[in-house]
């Protein structure tokens, strides 16, 4: 008979518990573990699986996860598994015949954090890979969460569940991520005066090589040449390196 373990590791109320109810693969709970931490949630409750607990199958596929998180904690039933939880939501996939909210993974994020704040112990709850969750476990919860998918195919695996509310609700964690980086390693930007002795020397050489046919057209020929360059954030080192190509191919191999 499954029990919570006597020594089991306090409750955080800082991020949602993940519970797994009647899960019947180990390797799909490690792939859940993994993602959790992936995104920073610890606190894993494994309701009835199937196959027990410890599970050789779900550690391997956690690779390491479980070394770094709590030993989740094992229950018979689901009401035992939230009993500490203020707020909790199941996700679904199909329209369930009782009157509850109905988040997007978006505004369950958005929901869980803002009652995280108020000190309220919240759960994702996650059922079983063939069936989902029981519609008596379903109605145990404050709500229901539906990820959008493809209306004709919306089976998802259990851990790529985990990892999209996971993902979420890292979004709403306040840690600032740019929406787009460019890494440039140990090469600084250039600088605008590097970059324009790189524009005048390139056309110089395009006018020695007759490349500007017509004087009426060069000014707009000129800019978008610029144009081209400076939307490329082009760096200290890939200027020196644009120098060199002119250098080769003008015969010049000294360099700039």
């Amino acid at each position: 008979m499954l029990r919570e373990k006597e020594k089991s590791t306090p409750s955080d109320t800082t991020t949602p518990a993940v519970i797994l109810v009647d899960p019947q693969m180990g390797e799909n709970i490690g792939a859940c573990a993994r993602a959790m931490l992936n995104f920073d949630l610890t606190d894993l409750r494994l309701v009835n699986p199937r196959d027990g607990w410890p599970n050789q199958r779900a550690i391997d596929m956690a690779v390491g996860a479980f070394d770094k998180m709590p030993e989740p904690r094992l229950f018979e039933t689901l009401d035992q598994a939230i009993a500490n939880c203020h707020f909790t939501l199941a996700t679904t996939a199909r329209t369930r015949d009782m009157v509850k909210p109905v988040f997007t993974p978006k505004a369950a994020a958005r929901e869980l954090t803002a009652r995280a704040h108020q000190s309220q112990k919240t759960a994702l709850i996650f059922g079983a890979e063939r069936t989902g969750l029981h519609n008596k476990d379903a109605a145990l919860c404050s709500g229901l969460i539906t990820i959008p998918t493809n209306p004709d195919f919306s089976s998802l695996n259990l851990g790529q569940a985990v990892l999209l509310m996971a993902y979420e609700l890292h979004q709403q964690s306040g840690t600032e991520t740019l929406d787009v980086t460019l890494p440039t390693g140990d090469s600084a930007p250039v600088e605008q005066a590097r970059l324009q002795e790189f524009f005048e020397r390139l056309e110089t050489e395009l006018e020695n090589g007759h490349f500007f046919r017509s004087p009426e057209l060069k000014p707009g020929m000129v800019n978008n040449i610029r144009s081209m360059f400076t939307r490329s954030d082009l760096t200290d080192q890939e200027v020196r390196t644009l120098h060199g190509v002119i250098s080769a191919l003008i015969g010049n191999k000294a360099g700039k």
